[in-house]
């Protein structure tokens, strides 16, 4: 009896366990070994391969693309080396730079690749995995000139490539058509945009019709003056020293003649110095600080301190010849903004940014945004001031807002950020605050520093305000990706997204 009911236990187990363990079809079971056992073999065979019979790694079709020859490699760094220096050379940060090359070599079909920009060099070096060897490439940048169209035309290049619409030999033939090229303008259209730059800034200060002719006179000789200097070439800090000489002195015998009124010497010596510092390339120094490019931006830095130390030596040398010559000598002093003033304040802020745009030979398109971003600039500043803010202050929110909008709108109205982030501060560059500034410690026995260092901190805000304001923008641009909020910092040339090789 209890052999029996084991026998009927066991048989129940045995249905149990059967129903458990559903029939699995042969074939399903067979293919899923050989796919499991398939790489693991393949894989211990590898690894216990003697090291001189390891098995190559194919490159066709089934195991990634092939990879480019070194002629192929040396022919697209090249390409991108060439647009890189344009851009330096235009005052482009360091990081626009750097993601503009890698967005063109991964469009035109290089694999891993790493940029490094230190200012006056550009090196850019192709990794092709362990069985070939990397590939290095760099070029100087030997000069550096404002010319904005040039630059346009260089962004519609590198859009063309990144998109897919130009291959790497037709892209090649299209840049030394750019870059051969003449300025878009003849030379004495620019001459008279720096003047009329200084006409308008004679206006924002609180100078009068006649005064901003002569201000655009004075700095119309002094541009060239410099172009014939640069015939020779002088050294650029010479010529700010001569810049800075020229237009104190002009102004300085203009009142001792009687030609002119008293106040004329201050505003139109503080005029050509705000058009000798606007060429400076303060933005792209703070730029390349904030996003950690800090060998490019100390090479900026020092650029711009020179620069401004030669203007600084030329205004101290006309004063104190001035001094000595028995000159009257008038003490700057900075206008008092008023409501009924604003608007002109806001004309001449638009009239001085599109001046600007125009003697650095941008396009048309760029000139009228590059207007609209001066009369922000300059209407926000100067409402600010009247609601009792300092210029400091003042200054960086008018900046913050300039690089805000340009960021925004720029891109769509296919201008480079650049230009409109340079152009919109130019109204607001401390001119009068740096003369007189120069007047106390060249006139005066006791006289400090303060007003200098204050003009520089204005210079600086200034600066951080637009990269601020570019920073801001990129939340609000539209069509961002995950990967451009990850860049260390805001884009004001090149593409938007380097590794996508994308163009918004």
């Amino acid at each position: 009896m209890k052999s029996t009911q084991r026998a009927r236990t066991a048989a129940v187990r045995r249905r149990g366990w059967h129903i458990l363990e559903a029939p699995r079809d042969q074939n399903v079971e067979r293919e899923h070994r050989r796919k499991q056992g398939g790489p693991r073999r393949r894989a211990w065979h590898i690894l216990e391969a003697p090291t001189g019979e390891q098995p190559a790694l194919e490159t066709g079709a089934e195991h990634g693309p092939a990879l480019p020859d070194d002629a192929t490699v040396n022919f697209v760094l090249d390409l991108a080396l060439r647009i890189g220096e344009v851009q330096m050379a235009s005052g482009a940060g360091a990081s626009d730079v750097t993601a503009t090359i890698l967005a063109l070599t991964s469009a035109l079909g290089l694999p891993h690749c790493e940029v490094d920009v230190i200012f006056t060099s550009i090196t850019v070096t192709c990794h092709r995995g362990t069985d070939m060897n990397p590939v290095s490439a760099l070029r100087v940048v030997r000069s550096r000139s404002l010319d904005y169209t040039r630059l346009s035309q260089t962004e519609m290049l590198v859009r063309q490539i990144t998109r897919g619409h130009m291959g790497a030999e037709e892209a090649y033939a299209e840049l030394h058509r750019i870059t051969t090229a003449p300025h878009p303008y003849p030379r004495w259209v620019a001459t008279l945009a720096w003047g009329g730059m200084a006409f308008f800034i004679t206006l924002l200060i609180g100078g009068g019709f006649d005064i901003a002719v002569g201000a655009l006179v004075i700095s119309a000789l002094i541009d060239r003056l410099g172009r014939q200097l640069n015939k020779y070439a002088l050294p650029f800090f010479f010529q700010q020293v001569v810049g800075g000489l020229v237009a104190t002195m002009l102004a300085t015998v203009a009142v001792e003649t009687g030609l002119v009124p008293t106040r004329f010497s201050t505003l139109v010596a503080a005029a050509a110095i705000t058009v000798l510092l606007s060429g400076l390339s303060t933005v792209s120094a703070v730029q390349d600080a904030i996003t950690g490019y800090n060998v490019t931006a100390a090479g900026r830095t020092m650029e711009t301190a020179l620069m401004s130390a030669g203007l600084i030596t030329g205004v101290a040398l006309a004063l104190n010849l001035a001094r000595a010559l028995g000159f009257t000598q008038v003490v700057p002093e900075i206008p008092a903004q008023t409501a009924l003033g604003l608007p002109v304040v806001v004309l001449a802020g638009a009239g001085s940014a599109a001046c600007f745009a125009v003697g650095s030979y941008a396009t048309l398109r760029s000139m009228l945004v590059a207007a609209a971003a001066g009369a922000i600039g300059a209407g926000v500043y100067g409402s600010m001031v009247l609601a009792t803010f300092d210029t400091i202050t003042s200054s960086a929110v008018a900046a913050t807002l300039v690089g805000f909008c340009g960021g925004v709108l720029a891109r769509r109205l296919r201008v480079t950020p650049l230009v409109v982030a340079v152009s919109g501060i130019t109204p607001l560059l401390p001119g009068l605050s740096t003369y007189r500034g120069l007047y106390e410690l060249a006139t005066q026995a006791n006289g400090n520093v303060s007003t200098l260092m204050k003009a520089v901190a204005i210079g600086l805000a200034l600066a951080a305000g637009v990269v601020l304001g570019e920073y801001l923008a990129q939340p609000v641009r539209t069509g961002l990706g995950r990967l451009e909020r990850k860049l260390a910092g805001p884009r004001m040339a090149g593409p938007l997204r380097p590794s996508e090789g994308r163009l918004e």
